[in-house]
């Protein structure tokens, strides 16, 4: 029986509270925004404090609030100032590296000006410097996420355009260039947040990138977006569904405070009252170093029917890796391809290491166990369940009637062990937290290469339990903790991570689930083969009495031979079926041939993808883009959450039960 230790993986806790923001508006060339500046500021700043209020009145305290800003001049560095001054985390996704973005968002109106920001140099306009030292200045206290793979032809733009400002095609080159990147950016502060705030003046229809793009992005992937209106700021809209974006403001409800404090507070404690202490049990459960051999039943099943022949009776036995082995064992490769990233953030990768592998360890090794308790307890039972008829009906050819009692009384204790078997499994909930535990470690096993690139599962886009949805709510938690890397994404930078992430990890996921779906495949045909063998003999079994009954009907054998073997019929015409029941049942329960089908398409989508990343590393220098390689990190997340999802629709009603 497995000691009882301490739970490995506790001292890390589980992740505080942290609400993280996005802001998006007006720039100072707005109009309304220029007109109502000091009514804005205002306005941002009641809401951030309404903000700290409600993370500050949370019973078991909060982690730092983090604002995503883009630096923009206008609602970007106002927004910034406001958050420093409650001291919160800030954080920059920008659309181009440092010295670009400055050159572009400080507005230069001369080439020279624009060389001179390029490159860091000073420039002679006062007002200019200004607002570039401004930029600056926040970026020194910001964590940067600086999109810079293609600065050299944005740049060139940007110089082409202010070179000949009467030509529109050279404007219009850039705007498209700029844009692109800006909408980048800004899909990944609402990637990283919980809810979008917005400095719109209700009309301006902005472009790509834009505020009412961002507005309309957030909405679209189910973030609640709190819309200052830049010319009434007083006015405070919550917008839910992305036709509210299409309404007259006059028309758009006005949260009261009350209204604000219950949307942040829902934020912070998401309406799912079991996902605090489902979570506090995941850190708290009994580790096991080594599976349990009575639980190996259906893992016995797999090894015997989708193996070679004869090969399914070796040690079964495994050693689950703890949290504090990762790092050199399975992660090891993982963290030696991170670490020889160029400009990665080595501080980051630690993070990853403690918060995520370890977590994804200790989720995984006790997914893996609940697993075998489950499907090997109920593999047992169908198994059991047929043991007990044999046992029943044995004494018929082994024994008189007066010597039934020991075969009676082995078919109730075999009974017993399925009633006991089902019990337990119920109380325990080896079911339920097999799933949850399951659906953790999925989340974190590919969450890494996510990281690295910015790259996260929008608030609104998670997916939902059918009970509980207290997994989809922790991991999100770890993984939105860590927030950004401190990188600068260059050629360089994007060709490593496909080179030896996310491709790496597309290559070993379509590898492990085409083996899969081959075992899989294998196992549910042998077990109807297997099935149909002991039919086809019940039946053999049956019509060779009746058989030896005719024989002997006409004299060709002795009379007293089928009344003598009619016990031993009898047996094998109840046992053949019996055993043959019990293995389809776990073929049925297994339902190797769906999941083999689950696998089967999951291995194709990866080569889809493999397939991409090779069109990308084939492109010339240079021409690798980030929103390219953010694509296919999402179609991974994608191709992941959707097997997940396929997986619980064939298990969630599997309960552990009596085979009946």
């Amino acid at each position: 029986m497995a000691r009882k230790s301490a739970p490995i993986i506790e001292p890390l806790g589980l992740p505080l509270p942290r609400l993280c923001l996005a802001v998006t508006g007006h720039g100072e060339a707005n109009i309304a925004f220029a007109q109502n500046r000091d009514a804005i500021a205002a306005a941002l700043a009641r809401l951030f404090a309404a903000i700290q209020s409600v993370a500050a009145s949370q019973p078991e305290g909060t982690a730092p609030t983090r604002l995503h800003s883009l630096l923009a001049h206008g609602t970007d560095l106002m927004a910034f100032e406001t958050a420093l001054a409650h001291g919160w985390q800030l954080v920059a996704p920008l659309p181009f590296g440092l010295d670009l973005n400055v050159a572009i968002n400080a507005g230069p109106a001369t080439v020279d000006d624009a060389r001179a920001l390029h490159s860091s140099q000073p420039v002679g306009d006062a007002a200019l410097a200004s607002r570039a030292a401004l930029i600056r200045s926040a970026a020194e206290r910001a964590t940067l996420f600086e999109l810079a793979e293609a600065d050299d032809s944005i740049a060139r733009a940007h110089l082409a355009m202010l070179d000949a400002p009467q030509d529109a095609l050279r404007a219009r080159q850039f705007s498209d260039l700029a844009s692109s990147r800006v909408a980048a950016a800004g899909r990944i502060i609402i990637e990283q947040s919980d809810m979008l705030v917005a400095v719109w003046d209700g009309r301006a229809p902005g472009g790509i990138g834009g505020t009412r793009h961002t507005m309309l992005t957030a909405l679209e992937s189910g973030m609640p977006v709190l819309w200052i209106d830049a010319n009434a700021p007083d006015k405070l809209a919550l917008l839910r569904a992305p036709e509210e974006l299409f309404a007259a403001a006059q028309a758009m409800p006005l949260p009261d405070e009350a209204a604000i404090h219950a949307l942040i507070d829902g934020l912070f404690n998401p309406p799912d009252a079991d996902r605090n202490e489902r979570a506090i049990a995941l850190h708290t459960e009994q580790w096991h170093t080594y599976s349990a051999r009575r639980f190996h039943g259906y893992r016995r099943v797999e090894a015997l029917f989708g193996g070679e022949f004869g090969s399914g009776w070796g040690p079964l036995r495994q050693r689950y890796e703890r949290p504090n082995e990762i790092a050199e064992g399975s992660g090891a490769s993982l963290l030696s391809a991170m670490a020889a990233v160029p400009g990665g953030d080595a501080r980051f990768a630690a993070k990853v290491r403690d918060e995520v592998l370890r977590r994804f360890a200790w989720a995984n090794g006790l997914s893996t166990y609940l697993s075998d308790a489950y499907r090997g307890g109920m593999t047992m039972n169908f198994l059991l369940s047929a043991m007990a008829i044999i046992s029943g009906v044995a004494y018929l050819p082994l024994a008189s009637v007066d010597a039934k009692w020991p075969f009676a009384l082995t078919e109730f204790l075999l009974l017993g062990t399925i009633v006991a078997i089902t019990v337990i499994g119920r109380r325990r909930r080896w079911h339920g937290r097999w799933f949850e535990t399951r659906r953790v470690a999925e989340y974190l096993r590919h969450a890494p290469i996510m990281l690295l690139l910015g790259v996260a599962r929008a608030s609104g886009r998670w997916p939902r339990g059918a009970d509980t949805s207290w997994p989809e709510h922790y991991a999100r938690a770890v993984l939105r903790d860590l927030g950004l890397p401190q990188v600068r994404i260059d050629q360089a930078y994007l060709r490593a991570l496909l080179e030896t992430l996310l491709g790496e990890h597309a290559r070993s996921q379509r590898l492990y689930h085409q083996a899969k779906a081959q075992r899989l495949a294998q196992v549910h045909h042998g077990l109807d083969r297997f099935s149909e063998i002991l039919f086809l003999l019940a039946i053999v079994s049956v019509a060779s009495y009746l058989g030896l009954l005719a024989a002997a009907h006409f004299g060709l054998v002795p009379h007293g031979w089928p009344h003598a073997s009619s016990k031993t019929f009898t047996f094998l015409g109840v046992s053949l079926p019996a055993l043959g029941g019990a293995l389809a049942g776990i073929r049925y329960f297994g339902d190797f041939e769906r999941f083999a089908s689950i696998s089967e398409i999951t291995a194709e989508k990866l080569e889809g993808i493999e397939a991409r990343i090779a069109i990308l590393l084939a492109a010339p220098p240079g021409a690798l883009n980030y929103a390219q390689v953010a694509a296919l990190a999402h179609s991974i997340d994608d191709i992941v959450v959707t097997e997940i999802e396929n997986w619980q629709s064939v298990f969630g009603s599997k309960q552990i039960a009596v085979p009946v």
